[in-house]
């Protein structure tokens, strides 16, 4: 189904209902021909007429192998779709009566989407006349991201929304392993050791019947 949708995007050959092409490929010469001369020269090297920009004036064709062609390109959008990042976003519900032991239940969910890669869309729900109670959802969603400071890093801060609060948390990238400590010895090359060396000098015959007088 894919390459006949390939197929219907390039016209090649007889189908291409022009008067004159600019012809690109290997093997031929560059340049603006009649298409009769463009499907010539495409035939006398066994292989097809590819028309690739057919709003161009005039049209590009390539001389090409036309199966060849389809599959560099089903190739080429295959790695295209493989390099676009897909952003997955969990979201997670508090109330704003939350105890401590669902708070850490789902802080420990939160964490581990953060270091999946996902964002984490956190929000307090107010149900009735628990709106009043905003500035309280407000907290508990600046102590969420705080705790999650190490994973995560804030995209939004707290903004009603409704009858939500809702604060976007974004994943930090992991950082850089730390550089290995060198060991003593080769923190760099050894100083030599200068040693001082006295010479001491023989006494003259004036000097030792000075000493001993």
């Amino acid at each position: 189904m894919k390459n006949d949708n390939l197929k219907e995007q390039y016209r090649i050959n007889e189908r291409i209902r022009v008067r004159e092409v600019r012809l690109v490929g290997d093997n031929v010469e560059p340049g603006v021909y009649p298409i009769s001369q463009a499907l010539k020269i495409a035939e006398d090297l066994a292989l097809d007429l590819v028309e690739i920009s057919p709003n161009a004036a005039p049209p590009v064709c390539r001389v090409t192998d036309y199966q060849k062609f389809l599959y560099q390109q089903k190739k080429r959008q295959k790695e295209q779709k493989a390099k676009s990042v897909k952003v997955v976003v969990k979201e997670i519900r508090f109330g704003p009566q939350t105890d401590d032991h669902d708070y850490n239940f789902k802080l420990k969910h939160a964490k581990g989407f953060l270091e999946e890669g996902a964002k984490v869309k956190a929000y307090v729900f107010f149900k009735g006349r628990s709106i009043l109670f905003k500035e309280q959802g407000e907290v508990l969603l600046l102590r969420f991201a705080n705790d999650l400071e190490e994973y995560g890093k804030v995209e939004q801060l707290p903004v009603l929304e409704g009858k939500r609060m809702i604060i976007m948390l974004t994943p930090k990238k992991a950082g850089a392993p730390a550089a290995a400590p060198k060991p003593a010895n080769a923190a760099g090359p050894a100083k030599p050791v200068v040693k001082k060396v006295i010479t001491l000098k023989p006494k003259t015959e004036s000097e030792a019947n000075e000493n001993e007088e």
